[in-house]
């Protein structure tokens, strides 16, 4: 996990802010060159048309960032992580459903203005435009998609639908694509207009068709994965082993996740993001689930021999991210599968585990975690019980000080459920620990 302590130490610029850079870098430059084409061929038939025109166009650059946020390009993802990369791509299609709409509104407004007609009128005729038409369906597509967004209905819907009714946002991009090539004064009013909304369209679509279907048909292709072992290490937590051919080359660092599907087992579509449990030596892989659906519940009963299919890997929550040379890593529950790769990997550094479960019972892989603390001469400290002693929360502020003193300088490394997660980063808020010392990620599908 730990890189040597002289690379630690100078260390200027972080993976993380060289991702951010790059890309801020990208969104000013392609704003920039929108406001320009804005400028020189953005005047409408009227003011109200003008400025439908400057929405629409933005409604069209943040339909490409949407694609491109998740693409899950190596690059980034591995600077970034998913979970990061996914919240921004939520926010920036909440933008985008206000800018579509604005956007639509205006133009049924200035033609009304323009026509000296009412709004409902003028809204039945655009809609016998073709170009109109299309820009309707997709405004009307990424309307349903942004409800179904909501959290108070995202919570009611099995994933599998919301993600079914989410891909509906392809569809969108389709007829918002075909929409903008129909509107002549924006896409092909120069030569540098056409060539730049068709590189940069072609460059988000290439950039998704690549990270999401070229690249994991060619790694499975490539390196045949196949379930070895299914070991039960408790009642409700299973290991799975799946080895494959070239294992050396497959990508993935300790502290990384997988997207895994067994399509012997599970429906094609039923797939589920494991961390990776131990190391990858590149001679096999291993997943470490707790049975807390029916997918991962199935597991144990995953035939060996069976075909695995691995997506990733994914996240930032490796030691690329390293800062200081000692390290804390805290993990809650099945939270322990990263950080006991994390250990595997670990060469140099001064380590502390805090391990947070409710009973020594639930704490899985625990002699494998201990053996690898001792072996690095850490220390591990297991935090048992539902509350800690006399009341005190068993990672609040004053536990965490306590149990390591030398927090303030060393990176944190934090994986568990959602509630602990948020406990714990406050807690270091209050202890003045600096951010680019927190390293947390969440696991998930979206």
């Amino acid at each position: 996990m730990m890189a040597a302590s002289s690379t630690v130490r100078t260390r200027t610029v972080l993976p993380v802010d060289a991702a951010r850079w790059a890309m801020w870098t990208f969104v000013l430059v392609n704003v920039a060159v929108v406001e320009a084409l804005f400028l020189s061929v953005g005047e409408g038939k009227n003011e109200v048309l003008t400025v439908a025109k400057f929405f629409g166009l933005h409604a069209a650059l943040l339909m490409l960032f949407q694609l491109l946020l998740v693409a899950r390009l190596p690059w980034l993802d591995r600077r970034i992580g998913m979970d990061r990369l996914t919240v921004w791509h939520r926010w920036v299609g909440f933008s985008l459903l206000w800018t579509v709409l604005t956007h639509a509104t205006l133009v049924v407004l200035g033609y009304a203005t323009l026509d000296d007609a009412s709004m409902g009128k003028t809204f039945v005729a655009l809609s016998g435009v073709p170009a109109s038409l299309l820009g309707m369906l997709a405004a009307a597509v990424i309307v349903v998609i942004a409800v179904i967004s909501t959290r108070s209905l995202r919570r009611r819907l099995q994933y599998e639908v919301w993600h079914g009714l989410h891909l509906l946002l392809y569809v969108a991009l389709g007829l918002a694509f075909v929409h903008q090539l129909q509107e002549t004064t924006t896409f092909t009013s120069s030569a540098f207009a056409t060539a730049y909304w068709w590189s940069l369209w072609l460059f988000a679509f290439g950039a998704l068709l690549t990270g999401r279907v070229a690249l994991p048909l060619w790694r499975n292709a490539y390196h045949q994965f196949r379930v070895v072992a299914v070991v039960p290490e408790s009642l409700n937590v299973v290991s799975v082993y799946v080895t494959g051919q070239h294992l050396d080359k497959f990508p993935a660092r300790a502290g990384q996740f997988c997207i895994w599907r067994f399509p012997g087992h599970n429906h094609w579509w039923i797939a589920n993001p494991f961390s990776l449990s131990a190391a990858p030596g590149g001679q096999e892989l291993r997943l470490t689930a707790k049975a807390v659906g029916g997918s991962s519940a199935g597991l144990r009963n995953v035939p060996v021999g069976s075909r695995a299919f691995v997506e990733g890997p994914y996240g930032a929550f490796t030691s690329l991210h390293r800062t200081r040379p000692g390290a804390l890593l805290i993990a809650g529950g099945v939270g322990i599968t990263p950080v006991r790769a994390m250990l595997e990997e670990q060469t140099t550094g001064d380590v502390v585990v805090l391990y947070r479960v409710r009973s020594e019972a639930d704490a899985v892989l625990l002699n494998e975690v201990r053996h690898l603390v001792a072996q690095q001469g850490g220390r591990l400290h297991l935090l048992t019980g539902r509350t800690g002693q006399d009341g005190v929360p068993p990672l609040g502020p004053s536990t965490l000080h306590q149990l390591v003193p030398d927090i303030i300088e060393r990176d944190v490394y934090v994986c568990g459920p959602p509630a602990m997660n948020s406990a714990v980063l406050s807690a270091l808020r209050d202890l003045q620990v600096p951010v680019r010392q927190v390293h947390a990620e969440r696991f998930g599908m979206a």
